[in-house]
């Protein structure tokens, strides 16, 4: 019997293809920490792995298994920067903070591939990412930044391509052109993830799935986590639970909100496919991004349906495969074997949330779209932070993130209405 995950629909092809899932035990009794974290993601896995290596006693709990989040079902795509672009955070931060946001982002890709290598965690990397324009406006708006990344930012690997190469490229001719960035690429998600739990087992950090956090607090300098099984009690605390937080802190939930993302996966194309040839993946400038990329078993796996409400809809593959024959029509009756989704964080102005939300305890998502790679590094700048070294994580402290309008029970309604309109906007 396949295995379904209790918080998000579907059983997806990474769940069918990571090999080996170990399981981990559940809580069961009381116990003390230095630190605890509540969330079994990139954030605090990685955050685990690098305290336990520190020789920091560790305790990790998840309410499910590790994976069954954003982290194990995500698109895979690492991607370059931070989710705002670096000209728009340019604006808003200056040279200064733009640059060094950026950096750090930079910073974070080449440690995610490290770890890999060190850990012998073989999560199918591949090189290369496509940005392309579905409406041809915005194309000098794109030559402009590929320009801007290379003369201001010191980054020289992203470079402009015309509708010719973008076609050549991508198999298709329904885009205008687009950017091309050799700096970056695409992993398996879920191996990442199962990889980073096992490499914060082997440094020594206890974690625990299936036990879900029921109340979090700190008081006189301890902090405390009720689960159903048992307590934990600790001197710091990390909550890292992203979109999948719901009512355990209120101030993360006022700055995170869950949208739905859904995926599907296709019967492989075979070698002959013109389909990216390149092997790399793509997004598009639409609102409502598409994205995809052709997997390592010749697959083609597509996102690009959301939903701002909690229902998951009853059919995801119709909707995708709608979506591939607008960009591939020869693929129209193309069989999707997996069909999955889950929730991503988002804050208001895409960038992380990240604060001390009560005494000794840091949260830290909203990575909006960015977590492969941003959330893994976050973990790392919080085992910093319990170390004495906060200046990198407070980098993103110190960014502005409003909360979401409406409160507890209007702000799910207005969101959804301000996305629907730019949904709508990307078909004007």
């Amino acid at each position: 019997m396949s295995y379904q995950s209790p918080i998000s629909p579907g059983f997806s092809w990474y769940e069918a293809s990571v090999g080996e899932r170990p399981q981990y035990p559940a809580l069961d009794g009381s116990r003390q920490a230095d630190v605890v974290i509540v969330g079994g993601g990139y954030t605090g896995l990685s955050a685990a792995y690098h305290l336990a290596a520190a020789g920091v006693d560790v305790v990790l709990l998840d309410a499910a298994r590790f994976g069954d989040g954003a982290s194990g079902r995500n698109g895979g795509q690492l991607n370059t920067g931070q989710r705002a672009s670096a000209v728009e955070m340019e604006a808003e931060l200056g040279f200064t903070r733009a640059k060094a946001l950026f950096d750090i982002a930079e910073e974070a890709k080449a440690h995610l591939l490290q770890f890999t290598e060190t850990h012998g965690i073989d999560a199918d990397y591949m090189a290369g990412q496509m940005s392309v324009v579905h409406k041809p406006r915005y194309l000098k708006h794109y030559q402009a930044y590929a320009e801007l990344m290379a003369s201001r930012f010191d980054y020289p690997d992203i470079r402009f391509m015309d509708a010719e190469e973008t076609a050549e490229r991508l198999g298709s001719k329904r885009y205008y052109g687009g950017i091309y960035d050799k700096g970056t690429g695409h992993i398996h998600p879920l191996k990442l993830l199962v990889g980073t739990a096992r490499a914060a087992a082997k440094a020594g950090a206890h974690l625990f799935e299936n036990s879900a956090a029921t109340g979090i607090s700190s008081e006189n300098g301890r902090v405390t986590v009720t689960t159903a099984r048992g307590v934990v009690t600790a001197a710091k605390g990390l909550i890292a639970v992203n979109a999948y937080g719901g009512s355990l802190e209120p101030v993360s939930a006022a700055h995170i909100m869950p949208i739905r993302s859904f995926i599907g996966a296709t019967v492989p194309l075979g070698k002959d496919s013109s389909v990216l040839p390149g092997g790399e993946s793509v997004d598009d400038s639409r609102f409502v991004v598409r994205y995809f990329r052709r997997l390592n078993d010749g697959r083609l796996l597509f996102g690009g349906r959301e939903a701002y409400t909690a229902d998951n809809p009853s059919d995801i593959s119709s909707h995708i495969r709608r979506q591939i024959a607008e960009i591939y029509p020869a693929l129209a009756d193309i069989e999707i074997t997996h069909a999955w989704g889950g929730s991503v964080g988002i804050t208001m102005p895409r960038t992380p949330f990240v604060r001390e939300v009560m005494p000794n305890v840091i949260s830290a998502g909203g990575y909006s779209g960015h977590g492969v790679m941003l959330a893994n590094f976050m973990g790392k700048l919080y085992a910093e932070t319990v170390a004495g070294n906060r200046d990198r994580l407070k980098l993103f402290e110190d960014l502005r993130i409003p909360p979401f309008p409406g409160g507890r029970s209007l702000r799910a309604p207005l969101l959804f209405l301000a996305l629907s309109w730019y949904a709508l906007a990307d078909r004007i």
